[in-house]
């Protein structure tokens, strides 16, 4: 029987379920090119207003997956483990995470994505460094987890290659933040670098995709029935992304602030407190530790030790950055033409922040991107940046903008100042809203 993609869009452009059938034949033709990237985005954008149910979920999700091949870890001595994040601002958790994770003898083999929207991207961060290889091929990215414990990569092209061209295609029709979308993209590379275990890192608050507690919760629940129900023990954190995690948002920012991090130089307490809660839960998924307390204590033995600077160290050289990296970083990263202070236009407590508008900025800066395949400016964005609840007056800084030109300092300025609101009273928001386990 001729398979028709535009009947399949006007199926579920009517309401109606999608047999896992007909699900399967339009990823596969989307993957061979005999469905067209404009018949995706109208696929894209029915999905977003007539939602999928779970059967209909777990369907997309693996036939995404078989969309290309499958990674098989059995040659290696210890557990494999993963982490995802749904995306927000400052979010550098898995610079750290990763290699935290290797120092525990948990290996990690990362497929990271790109920034969508306002949030920024793994792989996006990891372009900062000279010579690296987020695209390295299979061969390559095998000996990297072995040799380093630890590989942060994106997609190679056969792996779950119609979400490859799928994810950017909703970076830019306006359907980034559809539930079924964002579960079967997260998944079907997940289970495509063949894990034993992933944790979730669900965001919520006005950074978030999932703004309200109620809409993230919604999407947890999502990715947790739908991978174990694919059969990948997940497990997932609700975490606060009202503020930017890290005071620090953009590429090149954001990896300086990881480095720091590993090293002791610098921690904010936000990024410590998710990446730790996140290794505890994986070690004890993965056998390592009896107890989510026991899990931490591992955790932060294979940070302060060094060991996990280590075990990032030779994953930078492994996929061909500079194997002095991290402690020649100053001659690596290059600095931003202008840099200058963003000061506080009041006095009064940091109210409430518009995280999104916060990552807008950054776009705007060039740090992000407005149409796919659009060039980043990985020395642009904020650093410095204040968190809620700390008492401000007009002669102190709240941020720091890098920035290419004056007129781009300027502008990301007054993006930041429009986003930041000074008070009489702070927000008491729990970092760790919920776990769904």
């Amino acid at each position: 029987m001729v398979f028709l993609p535009q009947e399949t869009i006007l199926k579920k452009r009517d309401g109606a379920a999608l047999s896992k059938d007909e699900i399967a034949r339009f990823v596969a033709g989307f993957a061979q090119g005999t469905v067209s990237e404009a018949q995706a985005a109208a696929f894209a954008m029915a999905v977003y207003f007539q939602d999928m149910s779970m059967d209909e979920r777990v369907a997309l999700t693996l036939a995404m997956r078989d969309s290309g091949s499958v990674l098989n870890w059995s040659d290696l001595d210890g557990p494999v483990a993963d982490k995802h994040s749904t995306g927000g601002v400052g979010d550098n958790v898995s610079l750290m995470l990763a290699p935290i994770l290797a120092a525990m003898g948990i290996y990690v083999p990362m497929i990271s994505g790109r920034g969508l929207g306002h949030t920024g991207g793994t792989l996006d961060k990891f372009d900062s460094i000279p010579g690296y290889q987020t695209q390295p091929d299979n061969a390559l990215f095998r000996w990297a987890v072995k040799e380093a414990g630890c590989a942060i990569i994106g997609q190679t092209g056969d792996l779950a290659p119609a979400d490859k061209t799928l994810y950017a295609i909703r970076d830019v029709t306006g359907t980034v933040d559809s539930i079924p979308l964002i579960t079967a993209s997260i998944l079907s590379k997940k289970l495509a670098a063949g894990l034993g275990a992933l944790m979730l890192d669900v965001k919520t608050g006005s950074g978030a995709f999932m703004p309200t507690l109620e809409q993230s919760r919604a999407l947890a629940e999502s990715l947790v029935a739908v991978a174990n129900e694919a059969g990948l023990k997940t497990g997932a954190l609700i975490t606060d992304m009202d503020e930017p995690l890290a005071s620090a948002a953009g590429n090149g920012l954001e990896m300086r602030n990881a480095v720091d991090f590993l090293t002791g130089k610098h921690q904010d307490w936000r990024v410590r407190e998710v990446t730790l809660a996140l290794c505890a839960e994986l070690a004890v998924m993965t056998d390592k530790a009896p107890t989510q307390d026991a899990g931490r204590l591992l955790a932060q033995s294979a940070l302060e030790s060094g060991r996990a600077t280590e075990r990032f160290s030779i994953m930078v050289h492994a996929l061909g950055g500079p194997a002095d990296f991290v402690e020649a970083i100053d001659g690596y990263l290059a600095p931003a033409p202008v840099v200058r202070d963003v000061m506080a236009p009041a006095e009064g407590l940091i109210s409430m922040i518009d995280t999104r508008q916060v990552g807008m900025a950054v776009v705007a800066l060039g740090g992000g991107r407005t149409r796919p395949g659009d060039p980043i400016d990985h020395r642009v964005g904020f650093d410095r940046l204040l968190p809620l609840g700390v008492r401000v007056t007009p002669d102190m800084p709240i941020a720091r903008v890098h920035a290419a030109d004056q007129d781009a300092a300027e502008e990301a300025e007054r993006r930041l100042l429009a986003a930041y609101r000074i008070g009489s009273a702070g927000p008491d928001n729990p970092l760790i809203a919920e776990r769904v386990l």
